[in-house]
């Protein structure tokens, strides 16, 4: 056959041929990149000034998806509350943007917010998170906020916003009564009581 005389001449012509030793000129070590997880935890591992009694997690959080839809209901909050915070019909009476904010300065605006939100008897506001598409990990911010709240006892519900509010990029916030405030309700509600 054409192909066994072929074979045979290439292999008479490479008779005493030796294959040449060079040294390796490119390293294949592959560098180490960081994962979003060492990354992640990099960004989370921020000291508290002493003295803060900013209780929020620096810990590694779950991370959300950008288009992810946000929610938390506490116990007592009813259905039909909640229904209406979710349909954004509720005013909103202060607003928080977290937009462009490096995760410690977030962390402390969204407690102090919510402190403030409580002592002024503020019952509904809106926090503008962004949806963090475009940041690494993605979504961090986002999902920073939807773990912060749920820590804040005085949060009750949350809810991502309707779109003209900002849709996933922004939640609506529920807060419970200051101490205050429900002094005054049960002097109001009792009063009426005893008139009738």
């Amino acid at each position: 056959m054409i192909e066994d005389d072929e074979f045979d001449a290439f292999m008479q012509e490479m008779k005493g041929v030796k294959p040449i030793k060079a040294k390796k000129k490119v390293d294949l070590a592959r560098p180490k990149v960081q994962e979003p997880s060492l990354i992640h935890r990099r960004q989370m591992a921020v000291k508290v000034e002493k003295g803060s009694n900013n209780h929020l997690t620096e810990e590694i959080i779950d991370l959300v998806h950008p288009l992810d839809v946000l929610e938390y209901r506490s116990d007592g909050v009813s259905l039909g509350v909640f229904r209406n915070l979710k349909r954004g019909q509720y005013a909103i009476d202060a607003r928080l943007d977290l937009h462009h904010k490096k995760m410690k300065q977030a962390r402390e605006e969204v407690f102090q917010f919510i402190k403030d939100c409580q002592k002024y008897d503020i019952r509904s506001a809106i926090i503008l998170h962004g949806k963090g598409e475009l940041s690494e990990p993605k979504a961090f911010l986002k999902s920073c906020t939807n773990t912060w709240l749920k820590q804040i006892p005085e949060v009750i519900a949350f809810h991502s916003a309707q779109k003209h509010h900002g849709g996933v990029g922004a939640l609506y916030v529920l807060i419970k009564k200051s101490d205050h405030k429900k002094q005054e309700n049960r002097i109001h509600y009792n009063k009426g009581r005893v008139d009738n």
